[in-house]
């Protein structure tokens, strides 16, 4: 490392003003910063200083992400094998998962940071770094037969329109993966909500072969649940891909149809684990979205009008992308609420909102991500009024002494 470090500073004046290479400053201080920790500090516009900067703490991100992608490269494998009859082995499954879903993650970042890069030039900024965890989320939150297209289309869209309109980095008031998934829903909603997307089921790789065995449907629980009548109330039974009866286990485990990153609440949980012992995201907001979401749950069980309202709340918090959204999205430390008060109200509403959107919409019955994208709008709502509460409350007692 020693070597690399002698290397870059050898070449980096001809980065800096004045250098044949100036123009390209952003892009050299981008790699340098992301290889090493920068060894000065902001001088004013700051109340916190710290040895780790963003990009250490977006990589804690995307380390703690990495459970939930393999697992799902694996799960792509399984359903597709489910799907045409054969069984490769676990290697053949999750190297066919691995090949389905790194072009999806390549397209995420090439597109995403190339604009962020683009961008950095024109304004003469440093690079920002939060698009390394925004191009990973993307390609975990949709189906796995969306189109690469239409995935650099919605990557292109939410990173001009929900981050570098606003200021980029820190200053957006949306999550721009979850802003990325609600373009691809409402700009193309064949392509996240038709049953046939979430199983790949062409061999296209030549790993395994045979064709579609009968009774196969690619519907995902939450989908089977949207559509299921009034008369299968007190009935009604998840099916995986082929038509088995679906548990509470399998929900948890991960095994089912659904978006690439989502169906595992094990692997999520591992990396909630990791999030919370190096403090990157916030414990209130993880734990108030699960509760918000229990407690909704428990509610509609008590209606109990339609399917979706009979769901139990166990496995209301394992079905989607809820597990997912309370881990990764919900914590977003720029788009959530900051004061911590503020925090058990924001995530407690997540919860509720996503279970009511799943609840009373058939037509939507994820809810997670309009849940999620709602809160974002509120969050600085909500900070405000926790604030001016704890003035009056200080106040009151000042007065009072």
């Amino acid at each position: 490392m020693k070597a690399l470090r002698n290397y870059l500073n050898k070449i980096k004046p001809n980065f800096e003003e004045g250098g044949k290479l100036s123009m390209f400053q952003s892009v050299f201080e981008g790699f340098e910063t992301f290889l090493f920790v920068p060894n000065s500090t902001s001088k004013s516009g700051v109340h916190i200083h710290d040895s780790i900067d963003s990009k250490r703490t977006m990589t804690m991100v995307i380390i703690a992400l990495i459970p939930a992608l393999l697992f799902g490269m694996y799960n792509v494998g399984y359903q597709h094998n489910l799907a045409i009859g054969t069984d490769p082995g676990f290697w053949m499954t999750f190297i066919y998962g691995f090949l389905a879903v790194l072009p999806k993650i390549v397209v995420s970042y090439v597109v995403g940071l190339g604009i962020e890069f683009i961008v950095a030039q024109l304004k003469k900024e440093e690079i920002q770094e939060g698009f390394l965890v925004s191009g990973m989320l993307i390609p975990m939150i949709v189906p796995i037969d969306t189109p690469l297209w239409m995935i650099a289309v919605a990557t292109a869209f939410a990173v001009i329109f929900a981050k570098e309109v606003f200021g980029g980095t820190g200053y957006n008031i949306f999550n721009v993966a979850l802003v990325t998934r609600a373009f691809l829903f409402f700009a193309y909603p064949a392509a996240m909500s038709g049953d046939e997307v979430w199983v790949r089921t062409t061999d296209t790789f030549g790993i395994g072969g045979g064709t579609v065995v009968d009774g196969f449907s690619g519907a995902t629980p939450l989908g089977q649940i949207g559509i299921a009548g009034k008369e299968l109330i007190g009935s009604f039974q998840t099916v995986d891909t082929l038509g088995n009866p679906m548990t509470t286990w399998d929900m948890f485990i991960g095994l089912i149809p659904g978006s690439i990153g989502e169906t595992s609440v094990l692997a999520i949980l591992i990396g909630a684990a990791i999030l919370l012992f190096t403090r990157v995201a916030s414990w209130k907001i993880m734990f108030s979205v699960f509760v918000g979401g229990a407690v909704m749950a428990a509610i509609f069980n008590m209606v109990g009008t339609t399917v979706a309202m009979n769901v139990s709340p166990v496995d209301q918090l394992f079905l989607g992308g809820f597990a997912f959204g309370a881990v990764f999205m919900a914590t977003d430390p720029v788009t959530g609420a900051r004061t911590e008060s503020g925090k058990y109200i924001y995530g407690f509403l997540i919860g509720a909102l996503a279970i009511i959107i799943r609840a009373l919409n058939p037509g939507y019955p994820e809810g997670m991500m309009l849940a999620i994208l709602l809160m974002n709008v509120f969050a600085p709502l909500i900070d405000y009024y926790v604030v001016e509460g704890n003035i009056k409350r200080r106040l009151k007692r000042a007065v009072n002494n």
